[in-house]
């Protein structure tokens, strides 16, 4: 009897092995081609799941945000029960930085991807769709801790949102060896203790 493959799995070897182009060589050797000989397979086999680089670059981004979630998630459940809206913020916004491999490879993987929505309509809109959702959890977040006395009323939170997220701006700062992780972890806790003093 023939082995069964998994399309799912075989998808995310295909995405794994483009993160580690992306993050190894760069943007410019991220062709399907490299990408395959990366993966262990044939570029015929990896057209049999990806049409185009368009596609494979687009599942790939899809399952970088999916990983970040689920890191996000078991850090949720370290925090334990209702744990604090600062500490929340903390770990999404730590998690967007490059500070451990798998989040170096999604922030690259990032990277490449803003690069190719920029010229294509359809990566674009793509694109744009996850980073206004990402937006809305974390203004979600932001508009509850306000009603729940976390900050004070005074704070617009459709503006504070924006700054949090501007705190992502580090990465390159932190990939090209201009500040220490620890540094850009340090301004993220001193802006959350800001923004959550009620004083």
């Amino acid at each position: 009897m023939p082995k069964q493959v998994d399309h799912r799995e075989r998808r995310e070897v295909i995405a794994r092995a483009l993160w580690r182009v992306v993050e190894q060589r760069g943007v410019t050797q991220l062709t399907m081609r490299v990408v395959a000989q990366e993966a262990g397979m044939s570029l015929g086999q990896l057209q049999h799941y990806f049409a185009s680089r368009t596609a494979m670059l687009s599942f790939a981004m899809d399952f970088a945000s999916e990983q970040t979630s689920v890191r996000v998630h078991q850090g949720l459940e370290r925090l334990g029960d209702c744990p604090h809206p600062r500490d929340v913020l903390r770990l999404m916004l730590a998690e967007m930085l490059p500070l451990h491999a798998d989040a170096r490879a999604t922030s690259r993987m990032s990277a490449a991807y803003v690069l190719e929505a920029l010229h294509d309509r359809a990566v674009h809109e793509q694109a744009r769709r996850g980073l206004t959702q990402g937006r809305s959890l974390v203004e979600e977040l932001v508009r509850q801790a306000i009603a729940d006395g976390h900050i004070g009323p005074g704070h617009d939170p459709a503006t504070e949102t924006n700054l949090l997220l501007a705190l992502t701006g580090f990465t390159p700062l932190i990939e090209l060896d201009v500040i220490e992780p620890q540094d850009a972890l340090a301004a993220i806790d001193a802006h959350l203790d800001r923004l959550f003093s009620r004083m």
